[in-house]
């Protein structure tokens, strides 16, 4: 399958985003006194929440872990496996009641609080089941990219503009406000990942991999070339290492070998060609870099739990209750 417009050599985070496309929309606009807080019951499938803070602070505290994080002006709060979490003031004290009220782009939540304000937008980033996946296997269960402050790097002016257009969208009545938010939702994704690559401590899994200047190079090889058959002395050349040297330090920084993540990439370009061509398996195959239709099913299979053959009749019969349901 040829791209119209295929992405720079080397630029992973546009494969990762060409593999697993991702939409987004703006669900609360909270402006908030303390004491306030807001209790999020865990995503649906599919789902990943994320809060920006637009002004003021916040606390999460995600269910299920010991370590509770600040957020202030700027941040962004992105919750990969869509895990329950409480965000609120900090002062331990019950939160002033709150209020809902649906305007043209959003629901406005205020409250009666009088204490230090916060100006917050909360929204969902969105994908497939099989894409899902991907994203759950490869990034922590919560990260902040940083805007402004110490410990990040900057407010930068691109960001600035971005947060500053999802702001005013979401508190107008303009003709195609709604519009407007979720595709600036979707932008916001990708940059929130391009910033996250470059924070000093990145997180784990493909994030903490991208900010690593000497396995980058791997990381773009095999997201450039899926179908390519790599070896370890390659990839290991690539990032000028010894064989032993990059087995260590990739594994470290991923959590999972080069293997494993060549192997996702590949079924999940697998998947996305199964549900939207009609090319036939063994077509599929080659194009995942298996010379083997036998061993490409065995491989589907073991990494998406049913044979290419039932995975194309899944998505056929999703597109067709999709298209029932966009005509009802």
């Amino acid at each position: 399958m040829t791209e119209a417009f295929p992405s720079p050599h080397g630029d992973w985070l546009s494969r990762l985003l060409d593999l697993v496309p991702v939409s987004g929309r703006v669900d609360h606009h909270c402006l908030f006194g303390a004491p306030w807080q807001l209790d999020n019951k865990a995503s649906a499938t599919g789902t990943i929440p994320y809060h920006v803070v637009l002004s003021g602070t916040a606390i999460l505290h995600e269910v299920g872990s010991a370590n509770d994080l600040h957020l202030r002006t700027g941040d962004i709060l992105i919750l990969p496996h869509g895990s329950a979490h409480i965000l609120h003031d900090g002062s331990g004290k019950p939160p002033a009641p709150a209020t809902q009220r649906a305007t043209a782009t959003v629901m406005l939540n205020e409250n009666q609080g009088t204490g230090d304000r916060l100006d917050m937008l909360c929204g969902s980033f969105l994908l497939s089941p099989t894409h899902e996946r991907m994203v759950r296997a490869y990034f922590p269960s919560r990260f902040v990219v940083h805007g402004s402050g110490p410990g990040g790097p900057g407010m930068t002016d691109e960001l600035a503009h971005l947060l500053g257009l999802m702001r005013r969208e979401s508190s107008g009545e303009a003709l195609g406000g709604r519009a407007m938010l979720d595709a600036l939702s979707a932008a916001l994704f990708a940059y929130a990942l391009r910033l996250a690559s470059r924070e000093k401590e990145a997180p784990v899994g493909l994030l903490a991999l991208a900010g690593h200047a000497k396995l980058a190079p791997a990381l773009s090889a095999m997201f450039d070339e899926p179908g390519r058959a790599w070896t370890l002395p390659e990839l290991a050349g690539r990032c000028n290492m010894s064989r032993a040297t990059f087995i260590r330090q990739f594994q470290s920084r991923l959590g999972r070998t080069s293997a494993d993540l060549l192997t996702d990439i590949r079924m999940t370009l697998a998947a996305n060609q199964l549900g939207s061509s009609s090319a036939s398996t063994l077509a599929v195959a080659e194009s995942a870099g298996y010379q083997s239709e036998a061993a490409f099913q065995r491989a589907f299979k073991a990494r998406m739990g049913v044979s290419p053959a039932a995975f194309r009749r899944e998505a056929a019969s999703r597109r067709a209750r999709d298209e029932q349901s966009a005509t009802a």
